[in-house]
């Protein structure tokens, strides 16, 4: 039976995080209590202005297909935000809606990746970047960063990554899993070695970009380096910002050439979006903003509280991130130590499993996100959820020996 399957799925791993969401949801109807800290999406409802602009759609009967690439008010929406928020200036023909970031990034990848072509990833990074790149019969390319350096890559290290056969940079920031965002400084830096290398194209994946703390000022790379706009394509969604993460609806700007493409592909696989998250995105990104800086509040005082929390664990060390709602502790000191049943803690994920046999806590494994020992830990759940699941994660580090 397995000679019925295409060979690339050989190459496909199934997402780490989606893996330990189905563990901790089993081991809950099983009735065990478990705290789930996995899951990369905000706690917070979707706001009512977007949520009444869907139910007046639906009313007005807005339940039609759509153009493939997105309705004329969305894209006028995302060109307005584009140039507001981030000094861009794009055309219609310059901007595609997809079902979700995700669909943006595996668009751009499938209509432009051949076998040989290489995609270079800074790691640790989000688990489908190298699926997706896999999938498009390319070759994932990592650049491993460090918590010294704050999980960012420098520019020698992007120069000495880059070959002949180079076709993308995927660069996320804010990062998932690590919360790493890179200064306008750092982004120049990079820009410069992008500039040498006229053949390399850029994704820059702005998801958690209103999700930044300490008064960190977000910047894109197009932004940054005019002179890279024909080679960036600038993604981005109101999933995390807007808390609308099942809404599906994710949107990007590039040059009209590479959209075109995407979306000649994208009609013969989803077709357009949801016209209804179509029109509850036009509401989000046209609409009041002044609750982000709420959301945002709560977000940095749970990002401290939870520092706080895991470094004060000896077995942890827990650097502070820049954005998103993620935390990336080091657990090296656990690896080789023995659980209270006896067993040898090989790696990180026999850490993960462990704090969720034993703890109750459900995080996932750095290694699935090319960097280990570490885990990642969301804190986008209640203050209260995040306090006890800090309580038995110190608990059950303290249990081994």
């Amino acid at each position: 039976m397995s000679s019925f399957f295409a060979p690339r799925l050989a190459k496909v791993q199934p997402s780490p995080t989606f893996g330990m969401l189905k563990l901790a949801q089993e081991l809950k109807a099983q009735g065990k209590d478990i705290i789930g800290l996995t899951v990369g999406e905000p706690d917070f409802d979707t706001p009512d202005f977007v949520k009444e602009a869907a139910i007046a759609a639906i009313k007005a009967g807005q339940t039609k297909y759509t153009a493939i690439d997105g309705t004329p008010a969305l894209k006028q929406a995302i060109i307005g935000k584009f140039a507001r928020e981030n000094g861009l200036t794009y055309k219609p023909s310059q901007i595609i809606v997809s079902a979700g970031g995700k669909q943006i990034l595996f668009n751009a990848l499938m209509a432009t990746v051949s076998a040989g072509d290489e995609v270079l990833i800074p790691a640790p990074y989000w688990v489908s970047y190298p699926d997706m790149v896999n999938l498009a019969e390319g070759t994932p390319v990592f650049i491993p960063t460090n918590a010294a350096a704050n999980f960012k890559m420098a520019p020698q290290d992007l120069e000495r990554a880059i070959t002949p056969r180079t076709k993308w940079l995927i660069l996320n920031s804010p990062s998932n899993p690590t919360g790493a965002a890179y200064t306008k400084a750092e982004l120049r830096g990079l820009a410069d070695v992008l500039l040498r290398h006229p053949h390399v194209w850029v994704i820059a994946d702005d998801i958690y970009e209103h999700l930044v703390y300490d008064s960190f000022e977000f910047a894109t790379l197009a932004q940054i380096e005019p002179a890279l706009f024909d080679r960036v394509l600038t993604l981005n969604g109101v999933s995390k910002a807007y808390s609308m993460t099942g809404w599906r609806l994710g949107y990007a700007g590039g040059p009209e050439s590479l959209i075109r493409k995407m979306t000649e592909l994208q009609g013969h696989s989803t077709s357009n979006a949801c016209s209804i998250s179509q029109a509850a995105a036009v509401a989000a990104l046209n609409g009041p903003q002044d609750f982000l800086k709420d959301w945002v509040a709560t977000f940095q005082k749970r990002r401290d509280f939870v520092v706080e929390r895991l470094n004060r664990i000896p077995k942890l060390s827990c650097p502070t991130p820049n954005g998103a709602f993620y935390v990336y502790p080091s657990c090296a000191a656990v690896i080789g130590c023995v659980t209270p049943e006896g067993k040898k803690l090989e790696t990180d994920e026999d850490f993960g499993a462990y704090l969720l046999q034993q703890a109750g806590v459900a995080v996932v494994h750095g290694s699935g996100f090319g960097l280990g020992p570490a885990f990642r830990l969301s804190y986008a759940v209640s203050d209260k959820a995040l306090s006890d699941a800090c309580d038995r994660i110190e608990k059950a580090c303290g249990a081994l020996s």
